[in-house]
């Protein structure tokens, strides 16, 4: 089975073709006019989109597909309280999770314009998480809210000092080091009700903490891709 996956998010549109379980084709879009074309150029059995923008993909797309939404049955048991405030991207990355990581708890931590903190338990029980703001969004508040402070971003990892000798570099220096020791906070506070606990960073913004993938920690950037494909499988073979 071939499946199109189609991921809209905030800042950034993908797709991947997928046969089976494997991936054998992953692109990024600027606009819906570049994924139709590029959905006319590939072909494919199913399609499942997640979006959080409001269009009419069914009229700008042209074909069948299954939108993710709140009510799309999941491999997983959703225990979140209010079900119906759930993102599709947040479902999707725990999904994934469990596509990588198929037994014992585990954390999946998205990296994109928030950073979401997504949590399944050894019995494939999703209770829920967290969510902060992503890096552009820390370093945007700075600037917008301050009546001096620059606006700065984040183009690689390694020029990051923790002591920060300029105005600029103390601002890239607070949202680096202040989200990397937010995430080994948020896996400490896990790890300690939680002994076997595996994490997932992924997201747009993850290639920056590549540093931190040790034995029980691990950086998958296209995680919420598998995530979708698995939903998208489950649902096709339930029929």
């Amino acid at each position: 089975m071939k499946n199109l996956i189609i991921d809209i998010g905030n800042t950034r549109m993908k797709a991947a073709i997928f046969e089976g379980e494997i991936l054998v084709m992953e692109k990024a879009f600027h606009d819906i006019s570049e994924l139709r074309e590029f959905s006319k150029s590939v072909e494919f059995d199913h399609c499942i989109i997640s979006s959080v923008i409001a269009v009419d993909l069914e009229a700008a797309l042209g074909f069948p597909f299954l939108l993710l939404t709140k009510d799309t049955e999941l491999p997983i048991e959703n225990h979140y309280a209010t079900p119906e405030t759930l993102g599709v991207d947040r479902k999707a990355a725990a999904v994934g999770g469990r596509v990588m990581l198929e037994k014992g708890p585990v954390l999946v931590i998205d990296l994109g314009s928030c950073i979401t903190y997504e949590f399944l338990n050894e019995k494939n029980q999703y209770l829920g998480g967290a969510i902060s703001p992503g890096l552009n969004m820390r370093f945007k508040a700075m600037h917008t809210q301050t009546a001096k402070l620059p606006l700065v971003g984040l183009e690689d990892s390694q020029s990051i000092r923790l002591i920060g000798d300029s105005t600029e570099m103390g601002l890239r220096s607070g949202v680096y080091f202040g989200v990397q020791f937010e995430m080994e906070g948020f896996m400490q506070a896990y790890r300690s009700q939680h002994q076997d606990l595996k994490v997932i960073i992924c997201g747009g913004d993850s290639k920056f903490f590549e540093s931190l993938t040790k034995d029980h920690i691990f950086v998958i950037p296209n995680l919420v891709l598998y995530g979708l494909n698995r939903i998208l499988t489950y649902n096709v073979n339930k029929k």
